[in-house]
């Protein structure tokens, strides 16, 4: 579906029908105290805007970026930064990701598509051993980087619809990074997990950076130094975009990379381009969803999900249920095994976005899923959408007082990426290679036959991604702006905070603290969350599903914009350190 007018889209809307007032949901704070509500999102003064993230002191220099007259991208671009300088297990300038970009004026959600490509010199050998089995370098080292994408495409984002100047967005990212920042218990825990689990040893400037000189573990208050990150991103600060992949930053990521064999040279750099894409769209019981589209295997899956769902009653059985956690899960798998099949990047292989978001296409995967017995994933066949095809981490939210929006994650791949950061840079570099079906492709290659997949690893190919920032629009404009971080577990906690807004009239706060699940698709295990009472679990079980007690399941960072016009948020607890600021 292309988005060309929301408006246009909204007119033919029949919102009367939806049973549950987004009243409930999204409510003055002052109602909130006669209705018993205990998780309570945190909002912002009238006329002004918020921005939500994983880390205060990025949300912060958002926050005042908003104040400075910048726009929600100004915001997002800011944050995104400072993000790279205070999360660097996650937060990045040698990753990767998407973007959505909502300007109210012209009434229009744009895309922007700067995942990591794999290099020109991408071998599909390089990453199998003589016995036939993956060698591992598509994981961790050298060879598992992509080129970068997060400067290009926060450049290209700012460049169509940026307010304030380039320098003033890093600048306070460069200072943070310069001057240090005092480390967070989280950021203590993360930095302690990485040297305990040799997530640096690939490279000698990544522990000299991230690991105390004294060889004590990190605590909290203790000064974080990235000096070499300052540098960079002031080169960025005064060159823009050409500073990293033209410039001197790409100098020395190209030298570093020929010293230690890897596979980014200059040509790579300098191709290398952020794309600018039409989102994939779909509606939900009335309300206008929009995501990402390919490389975004997540985007269509979340579309997908949401289709199918449609087709039952979750209102009736209650939030949580076991008819409902049944439902979302079938829906998952089916999504999943279609998405297994067809995702790729749409540069290279022919992707049926419209038919996988079709309503038609769910229906007819919808007619595979009982009420009281699970889908066994070893027999389960992807879909057909081609019939129904007419002749598409780190969470960062942002609403400006105008109106205008930001959803965008973007991502390193693993905990500190590749584990690489390349001398004299100060930034970790991403291991996307390894988002490549390079498994499924070499075992496609051993025995002579095409691969029945289109994410293949390949020279200038972007792999698919699960990342799923995604608006929600109802009848008076933009509802909701949410995405999460996770791996796998995105498109379905992205549709689990949909399910609980529209179909049980949680506010956001609430929808973001109810307990999860992730259908996994090649073990068939129901992970769920703990607060999942053990009643429901028995009846999940007898219905056939492979249930998993799991540790926390994404990390939401989501915005509401009330019937007031307040906007709202609410950042997940599940990962520590998450906020909404306020402009």
């Amino acid at each position: 579906m292309i988005v060309k007018s929301l408006k246009a889209v909204m007119k033919v809307m029949v919102l009367s029908s939806i049973s549950v007032a987004w009243s409930m949901a999204c409510a003055q704070s002052s109602q909130y105290l006669y209705q018993g509500t205990i998780h309570i999102p945190v909002e912002a003064m009238p006329g002004h805007g918020m921005v939500d993230c994983q880390m205060e002191v990025a949300c912060r220099v958002g926050g005042q970026i908003l104040r400075d007259g910048g726009n929600a991208v100004d915001a997002a671009v800011a944050t995104a930064f400072a993000l790279a300088v205070a999360l660097p297990r996650a937060g990045n300038i040698g990753g990767g990701g998407f973007m959505l970009v909502y300007m109210k004026k012209d009434d229009r959600v744009v895309a922007f598509d700067y995942r990591s490509m794999a290099p020109s010199a991408t071998k599909l050998a390089d990453y199998v051993g003589g016995d036939g089995k993956l060698n591992g370098k598509q994981e961790a080292g050298y060879m598992a980087s992509g080129v970068p994408g997060t400067v290009a495409g926060l450049w290209l984002a700012h460049r169509r619809f940026g307010h304030l100047p380039w320098n003033k967005l890093v600048e306070p990212a460069a200072k943070l990074a310069g001057d240090g920042i005092r480390v967070t218990v989280g950021q203590a825990l993360s930095l302690n997990w990485a040297k305990a689990h040799h997530r640096f040893v690939e490279s000698s400037e990544a522990p000299r950076v991230f690991e105390r000189a004294d060889g004590r573990d990190w605590k909290a208050g203790d000064l974080l130094v990235q000096s070499d990150l300052a540098w960079s991103l002031r080169q960025i600060r005064d060159h823009g975009a050409d500073a990293f992949y033209k410039g001197e930053v790409a100098k020395r990521l190209a030298r570093g990379m020929k010293a230690h064999g890897g596979l980014i040279g200059l040509s790579d750099l300098a191709a290398y381009r952020a794309e600018e894409r039409e989102p994939v769209a779909g509606t939900y019981r009335g309300y206008h969803v929009v995501t990402m589209p390919p490389v975004s295997g997540g985007g269509t899956s979340v579309i997908e999900m949401l289709n199918i769902l449609e087709n039952f009653d979750l209102a009736q059985y209650g939030a949580r249920s076991a008819e409902v956690l049944h439902y979302e899960a079938e829906a998952s798998k089916l999504a999943w095994r279609d998405r297994v099949r067809y995702a790729g990047d749409p540069a290279f292989a022919k992707i049926p976005t419209a038919g996988l978001a079709s309503k038609s296409f769910a229906a007819t995967r919808a007619k595979l899923i009982s009420p009281t017995q699970t889908i066994s994933v070893k027999d389960l066949e992807p879909g057909d959408p081609w019939q129904f095809e007419s002749k598409e981490t780190t969470q960062i939210s942002v609403i400006d007082a105008e109106g205008n929006a930001v959803s965008t994650t973007y991502t390193l791949g693993s905990d500190f990426g590749s584990g690489v950061m390349v001398e004299g840079t100060g930034f970790m570099l991403g291991n996307l290679i390894s988002n490549f079906s390079i498994g499924q492709q070499a075992e496609s290659v051993a025995k002579g036959v095409a691969a029945a997949i289109n994410n293949v690893l390949g020279p200038g190919r972007r792999p698919v991604s699960s990342m799923s920032p995604t608006m929600v629009f109802g009848k008076k404009g933009l509802w909701m702006v949410t995405g999460t971080p996770g791996g796998n577990t995105i498109p379905g906690t992205v549709m689990q905070m949909i399910v609980n807004t529209v179909d049980f009239g949680m506010n956001i706060a609430e929808a973001t603290s109810t307990a999860r699940i992730d259908q996994q698709l090649r073990s068939g295990i129901l992970a769920v969350e703990p607060e999942v009472s053990p009643d429901t679990l028995a009846r999940l079980k007898q219905w056939g599903h492979q249930i998993e007690v799991s540790r926390a399941i994404g990390a939401t960072q989501t915005l509401a914009v009330g019937e007031d016009g307040v906007i709202q948020g609410a950042p997940d607890p599940r990962r520590p350190g998450g906020v909404a600021v306020e402009q």
